[in-house]
């Protein structure tokens, strides 16, 4: 093998481990990305590192299933399943609007719906310092393509924020809710 293919050969492997590098870091690189966005306020900048549409499927049944359960707890079996149906649609589609919005995700990623704020931590100016929720999750590969990060919310129950791969890129995709 001549000197100039062997060099070519290990650049190219080089570039290729440094690839892989980069795909497999890019889960807590979206996770930082996410955690730097939300801390300088740039909501509308969530679109780099959180893909709504999906996060939205993934979302509206979890809610719509909770909403559909009170509701027959309140009004018992009795009732079509269609008209209940119906009603949780109706009643859900705000609060799914609401949460996988820019801001309805920057609050509940800052802290404010998981963890009370941190007694006593304050910043430079003076603020209430929130809780970092993703700082001490439990994070993990479930496929090449997934990658959970898993933390309690204030009852200790787990919720788990899937990271979906898009090609090199990572992006939020989904949040499975506690029962």
């Amino acid at each position: 093998m001549s000197k100039k293919l062997k060099w070519t050969l290990s650049i190219l492997a080089a570039l290729l481990l440094l690839m892989l590098a980069f795909v497999a870091a890019g889960p807590w690189l979206a996770i930082n990305g996410i955690r730097n966005v939300i801390a300088a306020g740039q909501y509308g900048e969530l679109w780099r590192f959180v893909d709504f549409e999906r996060l939205r499927e993934s979302v509206a049944p979890q809610i719509q299933a909770r909403i559909a359960g009170g509701i027959v707890d309140r009004v018992g079996r009795g009732e079509t399943a269609e008209a209940i149906g119906g009603v949780t649609a109706l009643i859900a589609e705000p609060a799914i609007d609401a949460m996988v919005s820019p801001t309805g995700v920057a609050t509940l990623l800052h802290g404010s719906a998981l963890a009370r704020s941190i007694a006593g931590a304050r910043d430079d100016d003076g603020k209430v310092r929130a809780a970092d929720p993703l700082k001490d999750a439990r994070t993990g590969y479930e496929s090449l393509t997934l990658f959970t990060a898993t933390v309690q919310n204030a009852e200790g129950q787990p919720v788990v924020f899937e990271f979906s791969r898009y090609g090199l890129a990572w992006k939020l995709t989904g949040i499975r809710l506690p029962e």
